[in-house]
């Protein structure tokens, strides 16, 4: 199973239903930091307040799965501006 599998399955649970994490989750690697972009979408939209609750709740799952060895920042973002 594929990093970024393990990584939907571990935060879906955790994540209210209006929230769709998008399949298209990536790792970059961008001037010497690597990235882990997690894309959301809502039927209501989502705003900053949506980001930062799903980023809470993302975060120490993450953390605690520890299925990223490199060090990384955690990068969520919408549907709108991820695209």
């Amino acid at each position: 199973m594929n990093k970024i599998r393990v990584v939907n399955n571990k935060i879906i649970p955790f994540i209210s239903n209006d929230v769709i994490i998008e399949n298209n989750n990536i790792t970059f690697k961008e001037n010497n930091n690597y990235f882990l972009r997690i894309i959301i979408d809502s039927d209501e939209g989502i705003d900053i307040d949506k980001c930062v609750l799903v980023t809470n709740i993302i975060n120490p799952l993450l953390d605690e799965a520890n299925l990223i060895e490199e060090s990384y920042i955690l990068d969520i973002s919408s549907k709108e501006r991820g695209e």
